[in-house]
C-alpha cells in the first residue's frame, strides 16, 4: 500500500481547509460572494455552460486550479447540478464522488477513500456519504480506506465551495486516485461503475466527478491546442484512448509542456466508470486557460468543464 515516505494517521472525524486563502478566499462572506459571481458570470457563456439540463448529469469533469483561474469553468461544471433545475426529484440532493488528482501523496498505491464524517469549507461542513464510502472500499483493491491522502490535497476541496451553492445538502464521497493508466486502472473503473449503476438503478441519485486541469505548462495557444486533441477521447468516455491520446501529447516535445492532463489518473478510471454506467457521451461545457484571467501567456495551465450523459 506504500511506497516511499509514510503518512500520519487520520483521526479527526472532519476533514478542514487545507487551502482556503490561497486557492479561494478564507472569509466565508468573501467565498460566498466570488461563488455567485462564478456562477452568474458562468450563465452567459455559450451552449449549455451555466443552465442545468433537465436532469442532473451522469458525471463531470471538472478543473480545480484557484478559483480566480479555474472558477468559471469549474461553475459551469457545478451549475448542471442545480437542483432547482431538475424535473427528476428536484427537491433530492444527488452525492457526489469525486475522483480528485494526487498532487502530494507520492506513497500512495491505489484509491484511497475518506471513509465518514464531513469535510469543512469556511461556509459550512459537507457531509460524506459513509455508506457509500464504505461499499467503494469493499470493491478490494485498488480501492483502499486512505484518509491521509487527503489532508493537504486542493483537488477535491476547491470544488466543494460551488457545490455547496449549487446543491445544498449534497453529500460527498472524496477518492484520492494513484492507480495509474494502465489495464488495472480501467478494470477499477469498472468495478466502481458497476457499483455506482446499481445504486441509480435502485432509485440513489449519484453523480460522479473527475477533477483534473488540462496541459501544464505551455504557452497559450498550445495549451488550448492540447485540449482540443485530448476531447474528442473525453466526448467519446474512452479512458484508454484518452491515456494513449495524453501520452502522444507528453512525447510530441511542445515547448514548456510537463503534461496534457494533470488528473490523467482519475480521468482514466473516471471514463471507464462512467462507460460502465451507461454514459454515452462527454459535452463540452466551458474552456479556458489562465492567460485568460491575466496569467502569464507563455506559461500556462488549461482548464476544461465537460458533462456526462
Amino acid at each position: 500500500m506504500i511506497a516511499g515516505r509514510s503518512r500520519s494517521p487520520v483521526t479527526e472525524p472532519t476533514r478542514r481547509p487545507a487551502v482556503a486563502g490561497t486557492f479561494y478566499p478564507a472569509s466565508a462572506a468573501r467565498l460566498e460572494s466570488m461563488v455567485q459571481d462564478l456562477l452568474e458570470e458562468a450563465r452567459w457563456l455559450p451552449g449549455a455552460a451555466g443552465h442545468p439540463g433537465p436532469r442532473p448529469p451522469g458525471g463531470l469533469l471538472v478543473p480545480h486550479a484557484g478559483l480566480v483561474y479555474s472558477g468559471i469553468v469549474a461553475a459551469a461544471g457545478w451549475s448542471q447540478l442545480a437542483i432547482d433545475g431538475h424535473e427528476a426529484n428536484p427537491s433530492t440532493p444527488p452525492t457526489v464522488i469525486v475522483l480528485g488528482t494526487n498532487h502530494a501523496a507520492a506513497w500512495l498505491d491505489g484509491v484511497g477513500v475518506w471513509p465518514a464524517g464531513a469535510w469543512r469549507t469556511p461556509i459550512g461542513d459537507v457531509a460524506v456519504d459513509h455508506e457509500l464510502a464504505a461499499a467503494i472500499g469493499r470493491l478490494g483493491r485498488p480501492f483502499l480506506v486512505e484518509p491521509a491522502a487527503h489532508v493537504g490535497e486542493h483537488s477535491i476541496e476547491v470544488q466543494l465551495p460551488i457545490l455547496q451553492a449549487v446543491a445544498p445538502g449534497a453529500r460527498i464521497v472524496p477518492l484520492a486516485v494513484s492507480a495509474g493508466i494502465g489495464h488495472p486502472a480501467i478494470e477499477a473503473g469498472r468495478r466502481l461503475g458497476e457499483l455506482i449503476a446499481a445504486r441509480r438503478s435502485a432509485g440513489m441519485s449519484i453523480v460522479l466527478a473527475i477533477s483534473s486541469d488540462m496541459a501544464h505548462y505551455p504557452a497559450a495557444d498550445d495549451c488550448s491546442r492540447v485540449t482540443g486533441a485530448l476531447l474528442p477521447k473525453i466526448r467519446t468516455v474512452d479512458g484508454a484512448g484518452l491515456a494513449a491520446s495524453e501520452l502522444a501529447v507528453r512525447g510530441a516535445r511542445i515547448p514548456g509542456l510537463v503534461c496534457g492532463m494533470c488528473g490523467i489518473e482519475p480521468a482514466v478510471l473516471g471514463l471507464a466508470a462512467l462507460q460502465e454506467m451507461g454514459v454515452a457521451a462527454g459535452h463540452r461545457l466551458a474552456g479556458a486557460t489562465s492567460a485568460d484571467t491575466e496569467g502569464p501567456a507563455d506559461r500556462t495551465v488549461g482548464y476544461l468543464s465537460v458533462r456526462f450523459d
